[in-house]
């Protein structure tokens, strides 16, 4: 046998060992020979730099971190669920069948399409005379370049769009589209990525360790979520071309093409009928739906750990105290807290605002005093502050917004002066989904001594939340806006802000020592967790924002601003809709009127239809009053919406201008 031969043969036999691991893992093992790109054998490799047992090394370290156990156990031996884990679910296997070629890697698309550069692609579906019937549309959300759309009507196509990469430097034109790693058969090191085209193909192995697995994206590749029918688990196949190693290594999970129909499948409840219809879920400014993940976890808590924390030397309040200690450590992780010690576990951003009020505010806000908002705000981000200011003598100052809903930067910089003691400010707006220039507004705020709470109910969902990078005093979120559970949300305040402020509720678990005479409190932050807290949904939320990780923030935010660029454009089709809400840097929320409808009557016929959005004034008044209004019908996003659900939208208003018209 020669040295190719051989080399060929050792790796050969590391595949094997991958396959098998698969089968173990209740999969049938694949049969993918090593093979050139198109189909043909590959040549053994050869070269000085080729060390084919470094290789099948790489090959086994990568399979143990896929399957989560060594190459050489069996199904027997694969680990249980360490405590505090989710419970395993059955793999989903996102594999090419065996034997199955590999899909080919699609070309450009035969017909021309017009090119929209930083501007709403155009709608597909839209018909100048419309008929009733369901507009045709690509299937896909454009490219987030303005690169060149489908052909309105065209055969959908999920080919996925050349990724932006660290460095706004792009794949090549074969990007994903078949089940498979692509390491290059040369050096010892597989992301050494040498110049040949000679690849042995890996498969991606996707949910084998009970979700421990990302099935969403790879190191250093686009997505490998299967773009496909919300339904049953599909067999399906990637592939991802060898490219520059600057581009891959240090890579991980965050560079992707988020695929929503892979996301779909983990939210139980959009399979769901309403009205024996498909479930169209575009309230999530409201709330979001829940993940298995969050589902599970919540159920192992209570099946394995529920105890009270902190107060036991048992093992249930062990397990329950790590647990819900480890949440914070995730949402630390999450909004990028310097310290645990700055996290606060309330009921939501409503119960977080008041604390922030009644403590802070009561020790510091004195008669003469002014506090500053936005025309922007929830109503609980009001109400607070007019309770504080009507108690202490203070003034409640408004920053004004612009015709499309935009903060007058210089507006609000004249509120500010030396009576400024708190700022109070959302990051997006739950009514227009106008993006904030939060960090700017906060360092304006600063520089006239003031504190700045930021509001980021609306923002955590959509976009990445750094109070360092704000630099803002307190930021205060809800886990329902971010697919975790209702009745918990989590309060940042700096150190040393929190250090100096009372408790502003007495009880247990905020105390250090109590007698009749004087009670000594905890330091921060169990010093505003008085009582019995909710364990459980603060558990339920670390796994939320663990979820939100693994797809990562920055995939879900591009591809959003692509839907809703879509839909924008979709929705202006509808006969006298008017969106209120314009600003040139928002998130995923729609809000808009119907000429000759009354908002809840729409919203009512778009129940009908298995749309659920929201109707009503959104807690938001105030601004929708500065627009002349006293209600909208709002349609929001969540990474799990698609192109259908937009088309299905706008084919339901259709109808309801035509019903009224008749």
């Amino acid at each position: 046998m020669s040295t190719s031969e051989i080399q060929t043969a050792d790796l050969q036999g590391a595949l094997t060992q991958v396959t098998r691991a698969v089968g173990s893992s209740g999969i049938a093992p694949l049969n993918v020979p090593l093979s050139a790109p198109g189909g043909a054998p590959a040549p053994a490799p050869t070269g000085p730099g080729f060390d084919p047992a470094s290789l099948a090394a790489v090959i086994a370290q990568l399979a143990n971190e896929m399957l989560g156990a060594p190459l050489n156990q069996g199904a027997a031996a694969q680990a249980a669920p360490l405590p505090g884990a989710a419970p395993s679910q059955s793999p989903v296997p996102h594999l090419a069948a065996a034997g199955a070629a590999p899909s080919p890697v699609p070309g450009p698309s035969a017909a021309a399409a017009p090119v929209y550069p930083g501007s709403a692609p155009a709608y597909s579906g839209s018909v100048p005379a419309y008929s009733g019937s369901a507009p045709a549309h690509s299937g896909a959300v454009p490219p987030y370049s303005g690169a060149a759309l489908p052909a309105p009507g065209s055969a959908p196509d999920h080919s996925g769009a050349t990724p932006a990469f660290p460095g706004d430097v792009a794949l090549p034109d074969s990007t994903v589209r078949a089940g498979f790693v692509r390491v290059p058969l040369v050096g010892s090191d597989p992301l050494s990525l040498g110049a040949t085209d000679e690849v042995l193909r890996i498969p991606v192995l996707d949910d084998l360790a009970g979700r421990d697995a990302d099935p969403y994206f790879v190191p250093g590749a686009p997505a490998l979520g299967i773009e496909s029918p919300v339904g049953p688990p599909q067999v399906e196949a990637h592939e991802i071309r060898a490219v520059d190693p600057a581009l891959v290594r240090g890579v991980s999970g965050s560079a992707g093409i988020l695929d929503p129909h892979a996301i779909r499948r983990d939210f139980p409840i959009l399979e769901e009928r309403v009205h024996n219809k498909r479930l169209v879920w575009l309230d999530n400014a409201a709330t979001t739906q829940k993940p298995r993940a969050v589902i599970d976890r919540l159920s192992y808590f209570y099946e394995h750990e529920n105890s009270n924390i902190h107060r036991a030397a048992h093992a249930l309040a062990a397990r329950a105290t790590d647990a819900y200690e480890a949440a914070r450590e995730a949402t630390r992780r999450f909004i990028n807290a310097p310290s645990t010690r700055e996290i606060v576990f309330v009921r939501g951003t409503t119960e977080g605002i008041n604390l922030i009020a009644q403590s802070w505010g009561r020790r510091n806000v004195g008669p003469g005093d002014e506090i500053v908002i936005t025309w922007l705000e929830h109503h609980a981000n009001i109400v607070p502050w007019q309770q504080l200011c009507s108690e202490k003598g203070a003034r409640l100052r408004v920053a004004p917004v612009d015709d499309r809903g935009q903060v007058i930067l210089e507006e609000y910089e004249k509120l500010l002066g030396p009576r400024t003691r708190i700022v109070s400010i959302t990051q997006v707006s739950n009514a227009l989904g106008t993006i904030t220039p939060a960090r700017e507004m906060v360092a304006m705020a600063h520089r006239h001594g003031a504190r700045v709470v930021v509001d980021g109910a609306q923002a955590v969902s959509h976009m990445r939340a750094d109070v360092q990078l704000l630099d803002c005093d307190f930021y205060v979120f809800s886990g329902h806006k971010v697919f975790g559970p209702t009745g918990i949300g989590a309060v940042f305040g700096k150190s040393e802000v929190l250090d100096a402020m009372p408790p502003w509720q007495g009880g247990g678990n905020m105390i250090a020592d109590v007698t009749f005479e004087r009670t000594i409190y905890h330091p921060p932050p169990a010093r505003f967790e008085a009582g019995t807290g909710n364990i459980a949904d603060a558990v339920g939320l670390g796994a939320a924002l663990d979820y939100v990780t693994r797809i990562g923030i920055e995939n879900i935010g591009r591809y959003e601003h692509e839907l809703l660029h879509y839909a924008t454009h979709a929705l202006a089709t509808v006969p006298g809709l008017r969106l209120i809400g314009t600003a040139a840097d928002k998130a995923g929320v729609l809000s808009f009127v119907l000429d000759g409808q009354r908002t809840e009557d729409v919203g009512g016929a778009l129940d009908r239809e298995g749309i659920a959005v929201r109707s009503g004034h959104h807690c938001a008044q105030p601004i929708l009053r500065r627009f002349g209004l006293e209600s909208t019908v709002r349609a929001s996003l969540a990474p799990y919406n698609t192109c259908e659900d937009i088309d299905a939208l706008v084919d339901a208003l259709h109808r309801i201008q035509i019903g009224r018209s008749r």
